[in-house]
């Protein structure tokens, strides 16, 4: 049994076989989180687990791209004008359904600033919206979704930015649930830190695409109890699926790359990360038993 905490059948993507692919999912031993990007697709996401009495839920939550009004679509096939302000009403008013376990996704990206506007202004907002999720998380005691992408000249600077606010609210005693760092594609050092700050770290297929001996040093050195794994779908497939539309029940490879690089059984592998991923999205614990 495995869980895709990180899954976007909610997008466009899948319009015209969702149910099908949930259904192959849950057929093939994988629950799934429903993560939304914007509040259409986060509503997407609360009435679709709706429909499934157990092994779907949903988190609420807007993707920091689409605050601007040049933002990627949901296939990421060209770029749309999608921009949208953080309304804590109305998603607070979303995550009061009991199939939502978590807030986000939110957090922090820089790469897809276009060069035509502010830089600082962009990030500014994008700041001002993850508090604003990071508050509501901690009001409504839900664990947080982080997505976080640096700027093309510079990698690692959005992941030193979330970090300092991650910190802030966790010395203020806020985010008691936490959550977890999704798709992480930076160092040791920065997982090492999410995970003294008492996150836990995602990782999707591309661990399993050649030349990417780094993230396998990642995932050995951390502790496994703070390893989740998703697929992000539609996007990353895994190999052998790479280059083709991903779905939830394709996390079955990331979770045996996890195993084969840390040397464990697969049985015994998926046993933690399930465990694992129950224990942050601790709503879905009232689901599962």
């Amino acid at each position: 049994m495995l869980i895709d905490y990180h899954a976007h059948v909610n997008f466009s993507a899948f319009k015209n076989d969702a149910d099908d692919v949930i259904k192959r999912s849950l057929n093939g031993g994988v629950f799934m989180i429903l993560v939304g990007s914007q509040i259409n697709t986060s509503r997407r996401a609360v009435a679709m687990a709706e429909k499934y009495e157990n092994g779907v839920w949903a988190a609420v939550g807007l993707h920091p791209i689409h605050l601007e009004e040049r933002a990627v679509d949901e296939e990421e096939s060209h770029f749309v004008p999608r921009k949208e302000e953080f309304d804590s009403v109305a998603y607070r008013n979303l995550a009061q359904s009991k199939k939502v376990v978590a807030i986000g996704e939110c957090g922090l990206d820089y790469y897809h600033i276009s060069k035509e506007t502010s830089v600082a202004e962009v990030k500014a907002r994008q700041h001002e919206a993850l508090r604003k999720h990071m508050d509501l998380a901690s009001e409504l005691d839900l664990p947080v979704i982080l997505h976080c992408r640096g700027s093309a000249h510079d990698p690692e600077d959005a992941y030193q930015d979330i970090l300092k606010i991650v910190q802030e609210y966790v010395r203020a005693g806020k985010l008691e649930r936490r959550g977890a760092i999704h798709c992480f594609m930076s160092s040791l050092s920065v997982a090492q830190r999410f995970v003294e700050l008492g996150f836990y770290v995602g990782f999707t297929g591309v661990i399993t695409f050649p030349k990417t001996e780094k993230y396998a040093d990642i995932i050995r050195a951390l502790p496994a109890e703070r390893i989740l794994v998703e697929t992000d779908c539609p996007y990353l497939a895994p190999v052998p699926y790479r280059g083709k539309r991903n779905e939830p029940f394709y996390v079955r490879y990331v979770a045996e790359k996890v195993a084969e690089i840390r040397g464990v059984p697969l049985h015994e592998m998926e046993n933690i990360l399930f465990e694992n991923t129950l224990r942050v999205f601790s709503r879905m614990v009232l689901n599962v038993c």
